[in-house]
């Protein structure tokens, strides 16, 4: 993870584990693994959906103020879509708090029905509401009602997934 340098001072040695801290281990973090984030799964209208036997996994990589990150939701047998009947407006967390003013900034995903094989691409916009996350997930095809809950682009079931990624600025 990169952080900001630090300041030398008149007079101090440079020495190896100085420059290695300040150099060598910033720039490898810029190519190293990403790290693994537990999204958290809310909607704004009626109840809170249930992961149940689903699993929800997410992955970032975060270098200076830049985030970029995706996430996965796997539908299982005893998931819930939450309350509502449709108009659920999901909503997942973001690795970390978005910098302010990126409300309408746009991340891309995917909804795959397993049951007719179809892949139903999205959009989203992030929010700082919920301590960051990204919402509002619109179908772009064949869909009458466009945004993504329970009953748009299809009804969620067994083995569906939902597949999100996007880069944002972090408010630190």
């Amino acid at each position: 993870m990169t952080v900001s340098p630090r300041t030398c001072l008149v007079g101090e040695v440079v020495t190896a584990a100085l420059l290695n801290g300040e150099i060598r281990d910033q720039f490898n973090s810029m190519f190293g693994a990403w790290s693994t984030w537990s999204p958290t799964w809310g909607a704004d209208g009626g109840a809170a959906p249930t992961l149940g036997n689903g699993t929800l996994t997410g992955r970032y990589l975060k270098v200076g103020r830049t985030v970029d990150w995706v996430l996965q939701l796997t539908w299982g047998s005893t998931t819930a879509p939450g309350g509502g009947g449709g108009n659920e407006n999901w909503w997942f967390g973001l690795p970390a708090l978005p910098a302010t003013g990126f409300t309408y900034r746009i991340a891309q995903g995917d909804a795959y029905d397993a049951s007719s094989g179809l892949h139903y691409g999205a959009t989203a916009i992030y929010n700082t509401g919920n301590g960051g996350c990204v919402k509002t997930f619109v179908a772009s095809q064949g869909t009458a009602t466009p945004v993504l809950d329970s009953l748009a682009p299809f009804t969620w079931a067994a083995s569906d997934i939902l597949y999100a990624a996007g880069r944002y600025e972090a408010a630190s």
